[in-house]
């Protein structure tokens, strides 16, 4: 009989998938069937998607920050080649794990080229979808639509889901007074079906069912906040922490019923609040995995958005944040192309990175060493070899100092040959080596 992840190291079994994360995190086998069995960390493996190409995963507290970047077409833009185009980019940067956020037309075929192609977990939002089917209209969904889609694409491979199970009717009126409102595209709908209705959110009353169909294949839930913060001003509210006391319930329920669980977090935060943000749901929540969006750290920078919710991300992984959902500089203005998913993936794993030595991950330094000793020793080759994006720090460098002869020069165009603190810093070293220093006497 099959059994989850979850049922497995519950039982004490070690699966391949448990030692294949286990010797990719550093960890023993029986530390990550532990965390697993506990549910801090999840293993989002689709046992369709296991029969292809995937490299388990492992997303929680006792291992590395991760990563997930959003792709998927548009009603506007975008087709298969495309997408594997961003699919590629994303995972050869650096991505962890790779939502396919379609919501246009071939949904169906660019899904199943991506889970193909992918090594890495794929994760969907399966109410886009069933709306596409629905032609947009929200108030035809009945419960059935619902969970005949998420069957279907757990069918096709799909790893994880995020799912709106924790806004109610009662958290609706708690966002009138919102700058923002509700920002986030499933808990808009659920919130337009439960007041067209008045009608309790059928995700919610069909949890138990969702959960059935999900541990029949494996599928990790990631309990989306519907009500997640849109601004600064919006953010730590009684609507976003309502819900959140929604999803803390859940992931008991969906242990109960030997599902994996994570649970997603905010948005738009300013700096003084993550670390509330971030306890406060891994004590509601029972230490589940913490995925979050950003967070934007503040509002005014259209265009850079990537950068103000990398530094909230940093944050937040260090407190403890299991995945950092990335965020592009076209957020707010766009659907993101290749360029932007690259801009995205980077600058997230700087942030997930930083993460990892502020906890004191091991080895997490191992990296930084490296490259400072490349950098003293003005071995550009290997600072190249060693940073995220090699091609673009060449580029850099060679926009000034191109010839080959100079990726063994002890200097750059920042400082030249005569002003390198470096370079000084090296002929002082050789002096005191040398014994050609003077060793002058303390004044008595």
């Amino acid at each position: 009989m099959f059994r989850t992840q979850l049922e497995a190291a519950r039982s004490g079994e070690i699966t391949p998938q448990m030692e294949f994360v286990a010797d990719r995190e550093q960890l023993t086998p029986e530390a990550v069937r532990d965390e697993v069995a506990r549910g801090r960390m999840v293993i989002p493996a689709n046992r369709v998607h296991l029969s292809k190409q995937l490299e388990p995963m492992g997303i929680g507290l006792a291992a590395r920050c991760k990563i997930n970047a959003n792709i998927g077409n548009s009603a506007v833009t975008s087709d298969v080649r495309t997408e594997l185009e961003k699919l590629e980019l994303a995972v050869g940067y650096g991505a962890d794990t790779v939502m396919d956020l379609s919501t246009g037309k071939d949904i169906d075929a660019i899904r199943e080229a991506i889970i193909d192609a992918s090594t890495v977990p794929i994760g969907t939002v399966p109410l886009y979808q069933m709306l596409e089917e629905l032609e947009g209209e929200i108030e035809e969904m009945e419960p059935r639509h619902f969970l005949d889609m998420v069957e279907h694409q757990a069918k096709q491979g799909v790893d994880y889901m995020t799912i709106h199970c924790g806004i109610l009717q009662e958290h609706l009126h708690l966002t009138v007074n919102r700058i923002t409102g509700i920002v986030s595209r499933g808990g808009s709908l659920i919130a337009r079906w439960m007041m067209v209705h008045r009608r309790q959110n059928p995700l919610y009353t069909h949890f138990d069912d969702l959960c059935d169909i999900m541990r029949q294949y494996d599928v990790t839930w990631s309990l989306g906040d519907g009500l997640r913060p849109g601004c600064l001003a919006d953010a730590s509210d009684e609507a976003q922490f309502a819900e959140l006391e929604v999803l803390g319930e859940l992931v008991r329920r969906g242990r109960e019923r030997g599902t994996q669980v994570m649970v997603e977090g905010p948005g738009h935060v300013p700096m003084d609040q993550i670390e509330m943000n971030v306890k406060k749901q891994m004590a509601i929540c029972d230490e589940a995995p913490f995925y979050v969006l950003g967070p934007l750290v503040t509002d005014i920078a259209p265009g850079y958005d990537h950068i103000t919710s990398a530094i909230g991300a940093a944050m937040a992984g260090w407190y403890g944040a299991a995945m950092l959902c990335y965020v592009t500089p076209k957020e707010h203005l766009g659907l993101p192309n290749a360029e932007d998913v690259k801009q995205g993936v980077i600058a997230y794993k700087i942030a997930a990175h930083a993460a990892d030595v502020a906890r004191g991950r091991p080895r997490a330094r191992d990296r930084d060493d490296a490259l400072s000793r490349a950098r003293f020793a003005f071995d550009w080759n290997e600072q190249f070899r060693l940073s995220l994006d090699p091609e673009t720090a060449r580029a850099y460098h060679d926009e000034t100092l191109p010839q080959e002869t100079f990726k063994s020069a002890h200097f750059c165009s920042m400082c030249g040959p005569k002003y390198c603190s470096m370079k000084i810093t090296e002929d002082i070293r050789n002096m005191v080596e040398g014994r050609d220093i003077v060793q002058l006497e303390s004044p008595s």
